[in-house]
């Protein structure tokens, strides 16, 4: 990937990883997707390759990605699901064609059309948050506890009590800021 751009943060669920593309959403924002090449190398890092990008494809990226993490949100705090989310996921959902195919190996795997457009690869990750939104899968919509994160994430956590969208960033600052507030308090007693 490109040195001059910050690294994705990727995880095992599409769609929410798609939303992680824009991070620290309550502090200074992180845009991980600024320039149309940038959506391809996301794309193509997710096992969607798509040939090329317009800045205007770039537009409809991220206003699902907005829409995905409006609805996740709104599922994850139990409110009802903002109308004009629900529309813009499910027009970049029939938008596409893309296919889901059986791999050899017994997963599924998805097929873009012979294009290979932006617009199948949204299509893809627009059925993956209609799935989870919708309850469809094992596990739970939550927002991550970092005050200047507030990431929409599935946990598949057996206890279902994550509460980082990923340890490794939020979880560890937390934990640090924490103990550096502990050992101060322990200074000044």
């Amino acid at each position: 990937m490109r040195a001059e751009f910050p690294d994705f943060r990727l995880g095992s669920v599409l769609a929410t990883s798609f939303t992680a593309t824009l991070t620290e959403r309550r502090g200074e924002a992180v845009e991980r997707i600024p320039t149309p090449q940038r959506l391809v190398d996301w794309l193509a890092v997710s096992g969607l390759t798509v040939d090329s990008c317009t800045p205007e494809q770039l537009d409809l990226a991220r206003e699902l990605r907005e829409s995905i993490h409006a609805a996740a949100t709104a599922t994850a705090l139990g409110h009802a699901l903002p109308a004009s989310a629900v529309r813009v996921i499910n027009e970049r959902s029939v938008e596409g064609r893309a296919a889901a195919v059986l791999t050899p190996e017994g997963s599924r795997q998805w097929r873009l059309g012979s294009a290979s457009s932006v617009e199948d690869a949204l299509s893809v990750i627009a059925a993956d948050a209609i799935g989870i939104i919708a309850g469809e899968r094992d596990g739970r919509m939550a927002l991550c506890g970092s005050p200047t994160c507030r990431a929409a994430f599935f946990d598949t956590s057996q206890s279902r009590t994550r509460k980082w969208c990923d340890m490794n960033t939020c979880g560890n600052k937390q934990k640090k800021a924490r103990f550096t507030a502990n050992q101060r308090k322990s200074a000044d007693s």
